[in-house]
Order: C-alpha cells, then sequence, then structure tokens
C-alpha cells in the first residue's frame, strides 16, 4: 500500500439512538465507549495504520472542528500525515460529502487515488483483516470500478441494509477476502426477509464503507446523479481558494444548492444495476454502534447477563445494561433493561424498545429542551463549561480555560454576569480595561458590556461564572472578535 491511498472520514449524524450519551452537540463519532477511546478516534487510528497514508481529509460540521482536531491531537498522528479538514456548514448527506471530497482531489492532481470512504462511527477490531481488505479493494478500484465493503451477517437484522452479490470476481486467496458483483442494493427489510438473506448466504450488510478512484467516482456521478456533480462543482472550487489549504469552509449558500441525498440512493443502487460495482467481502468484525443492544455488547455480561460501565450493584437482576457516569446505580428485581444515567437525564427502556430511543430526541426538540443537543458539560475550542444549577433569572457555571486560550471578545443584552476566579490566573477584558483576576478574586460584567476571558498562563483557568437576566440562553451574544473563527450567532 502507497500514498496512491487516500482516507476520507465522513463523521456527521447525530446518533440519536444513543441519548443522552450521543448529542447533537457531541454526536456518536465523540462518544466515549467503555474503554474510554472514541469512535471518531478509533477510526482515525484504523486509517493511520494503513501503509503509506500521506494525507487524512475529513470531512465534519463546522461545529465539530475544534473538537475533531482535538481528538487527533490526542492520538499518535504520525508526522508524515497531514489532516484536511472540510467543514459543512449543515448536513447535506453523504452524496454531496463524497463528490465534493472525490473533486477536492481532482483539484490537487489525486484523481487516480483511490479514495477509502470511511463513516467516523463504525467499530471495527481486526486491523490485519481491515487491512486486507482494504488492499484487496485498491487493486479493484485502481481498474475503474466502484467497490463497496459487505460484513457477512452474523444474524438476521432489520437494522441494516443489504446486498445482494452475484457472480465471483475474484476468489479467496489466503488473508485476501474474496470479491463479488454487486446485483442490488436492499433497504433495511422486515425481519421475515432478513431471515431469508441470512439464510441465503449470498447477501451481505451494507456497511457504508467505499474505495474508488476520484476521478472513477466523479464519473459515475456524471452518469448516474448529474445534479449532484453540477451543484457540487461550485462548491468544490470555491474551496481552491481557502485561506487554509487544510482547513476548508465550505460556503453555506453553495452547499445548499446541492440535493440533500444519499450515496446509495445517487449513485451505489443505479450503479449496481448498471453492473459497475464490486463488494469486497470483508471477513473483519464490524459493529455501526447503532444502538444501546451494540454498546451492550462492548461490555463483558456476568453469570447472569447484565452488563454495564460504571459503579453498579445488581440484586435480583438479569440481562440488564448500566452506564453510570459519576454515581451508583442499583437495580433491583429487574430484567431486559437498558438504564443510562448522565449527570442531566436518565435513560431507562427495554430491550425490545431500544430503536425507539430516537424518540425521545423528538420529543425534547418539540418541546424546546437543551437536553437533545447539549450535555450538562459543554466542550468548546477554549476548554469546556459545566452548568452546576439553574433557575429563573440566574444560572451558574464551571469554566475552564485551557491554557493560551480565550474566549471571544463579546457582549450580552439581556444578563450580566459574575466572574470568580478559583484556580488560575484570567486576563480580563470589562469593557474599556484590560486587567489581571487572580485566585479568590472576582469581577462583575454588567449588561451591554464588551468582555473577555484569556488564560495567558501556562496551567489551567477555572472560574465559576453566575448569570443573572431575564434571558439566559446561550444565544444571547455578539461577538466582534474571536480567534476560533466562530460565526458571531453562534453560541461562545
Amino acid at each position: 500500500m502507497s500514498s496512491t491511498l487516500l482516507p476520507i472520514i465522513l463523521s456527521g449524524g447525530t446518533g440519536t439512538r444513543l441519548w443522552p450519551l450521543s448529542r447533537e452537540a457531541a454526536p456518536k463519532p465523540f462518544m466515549p465507549l467503555p474503554d474510554g477511546e472514541t469512535l471518531l478516534g478509533k477510526t482515525a487510528a484504523r486509517a493511520f495504520a494503513l501503509a503509506g497514508i500521506d494525507t487524512l481529509v475529513t470531512i465534519t460540521n463546522r461545529d465539530y472542528y475544534f473538537h475533531t482536531k482535538d481528538t487527533y491531537s490526542a492520538m499518535e498522528m504520525p508526522d508524515s500525515t497531514t489532516a484536511i479538514y472540510m467543514l459543512e456548514p449543515f448536513g447535506r448527506n453523504t452524496a454531496p460529502a463524497i463528490a465534493v471530497g472525490a473533486l477536492l482531489a481532482q483539484s490537487r492532481g489525486w484523481g487516480q487515488r483511490t479514495l477509502l470512504v470511511m463513516p467516523a462511527d463504525h467499530l471495527i477490531r481486526d486491523q490485519r483483516a481491515f487491512a486486507d481488505a482494504v488492499t484487496r479493494a485498491m487493486e479493484l478500484a485502481q481498474t475503474g470500478t466502484l467497490v463497496t465493503f459487505g460484513i457477512t451477517p452474523t444474524h438476521a437484522d432489520v437494522g441494516f441494509g443489504y446486498i445482494e452479490c452475484g457472480d465471483t470476481l475474484v476468489p479467496q486467496e489466503g488473508t485476501a477476502p474474496a470479491a463479488y458483483r454487486a446485483r442490488r442494493f436492499v433497504e433495511k427489510p422486515a425481519l421475515a426477509l432478513a431471515r431469508d438473506y441470512l439464510a441465503a448466504g449470498h447477501y451481505v450488510w451494507n456497511s457504508g464503507m467505499f474505495a474508488f478512484t476520484a476521478d472513477a467516482i466523479v464519473d459515475a456521478f456524471a452518469r448516474h446523479a448529474p445534479g449532484v456533480l453540477a451543484a457540487a462543482r461550485p462548491v468544490a472550487q470555491a474551496l481552491t481558494h481557502a485561506e487554509s489549504p487544510q482547513m476548508l469552509e465550505i460556503d453555506a449558500a453553495l452547499f445548499a444548492a446541492v440535493p440533500d441525498i444519499s450515496i446509495d440512493y445517487a449513485i451505489m443502487e443505479p450503479a449496481a444495476e448498471a453492473g459497475e460495482v464490486t463488494v469486497v467481502r470483508g471477513a473483519f468484525d464490524w459493529s455501526d454502534v447503532g444502538s444501546w443492544q451494540a454498546v451492550a455488547a462492548l461490555s463483558v455480561a456476568d453469570d447472569d447477563g447484565n452488563r454495564g460501565h460504571g459503579e453498579r450493584v445488581a440484586i435480583a437482576t438479569r440481562g440488564t445494561y448500566v452506564h453510570a457516569a459519576d454515581r451508583i446505580v442499583a437495580t433491583v428485581g429487574v430484567e431486559n433493561l437498558v438504564i443510562v444515567d448522565t449527570p442531566d437525564a436518565v435513560l431507562i427502556a427495554h430491550r425490545d424498545h431500544l430503536q425507539r430511543v430516537k424518540e425521545v430526541v423528538g420529543e425534547l426538540k418539540a418541546r424546546g429542551h437543551d437536553a437533545y443537543k447539549l450535555h450538562r458539560t459543554v466542550s468548546r475550542p477554549w476548554g469546556a463549561y459545566t452548568v452546576l444549577e439553574e433557575g429563573p433569572g440566574f444560572k451558574i457555571k464551571r469554566i475552564e480555560v485551557r491554557p493560551g486560550a480565550a474566549l471571544s471578545l463579546q457582549l450580552h443584552h439581556q444578563r450580566s454576569e459574575h466572574w470568580v476566579v478559583v484556580r488560575g490566573i484570567a486576563r480580563v477584558t470589562n469593557g474599556e480595561r484590560e486587567f489581571d483576576v487572580h485566585q479568590n478574586e472576582s469581577t462583575f460584567i454588567p449588561i451591554e458590556t464588551r468582555h473577555r476571558l484569556e488564560n495567558r498562563q501556562v496551567d489551567l483557568l477555572v472560574m465559576i461564572e453566575v448569570q443573572c437576566g431575564a434571558y439566559l440562553g446561550e444565544d444571547d451574544i455578539v461577538r466582534f472578535d474571536d480567534k476560533y473563527g466562530r460565526a458571531p450567532a453562534q453560541a461562545s
């Protein structure tokens, strides 16, 4: 394998079936797994482990840029690998993302590189078998075919799409997997049909991973989805004029004109009918970790079939998964439940209804409750804040500012703020004054006053903020200057 391989990680979606750990502002790819790692981190590590990778492209939402960079910074990223971030202003599904990514590759002279498209929220543990499948896919992609990775089903599952395999194109050779002509893509089937597919033996799960050259997929868009390609071209063209060659912000107006459609609908289904798609039947383990049932399977069960994470006590309990965040969770006389405890929300669901967890998110959205989107602790480019308590007319936060970081220069129309430093030294801009606030000292920020908080020290800055006002929403902010390039209308 050489630098002819260009991994592209698609990091989007909200993971609503994994609420309350997965939320819109910190979705499934960033959700800590039982081993403490994230799916995004594991996906990037799989890419870095492939030989000869010199560039990694990540396509994600603009709001996740700093979170993604933090994830990569915490990893052992090869010194010779360049990370490129293509930042979407909003989601338009997988076809536009892949189209723009392929056009970007062509613009940089990488038309004959094999693009390895990897969703950020999949779990694969067998790196060697995965690498073998990628090697096979690269060989096929270099012939101009579109390659997808199929997973041998282990059970009848109605949560996955399927691919029907046709003629054998390349037989299995040692550890190199076999490849087949793709006859058709099948949407998520009813249980009876899923059982038929399992018994038939020539159906595989659609993994959502692909390999093709940039030139080949652009040609496929021209044949099967010319409207998507035509709308994606000006988006990609605008990226060639970006100030940074590594941080590429997609123009919102141009991107809104691109049809919202998946790569399966736009390309793979019609291409399969035309005989243009090859399936590499991966021999590696695979999970999209799409439900709490899948998360539970990552933990070892006790003699009663109970699994979990954190401190928990199980009395007369069977077949139950418990995620305990920062306190003990005790269960007595229950069976087949999933209990997820977080600082601001608790999920209790029967195992037979886990697919309906996403309905909770819909209900919270309808009520205008922030719990569908935000955790009690919210990451920001400069650090994080935790809401300690709130009520009518007040909100109390614990704010952490990393060394060298700074909040934006801003003001609020409807609230004042009291800042008390409990650790470190804060450099404060308060109106026309700039001064230091030390531990056990405080300052008051009146309504309509420009202010900024900075940490110019080498240690973490921790402070308590008390907000008072008629409205305390995160959108009551006007930015005048921000080192992270965030839009004025976004929360700090």
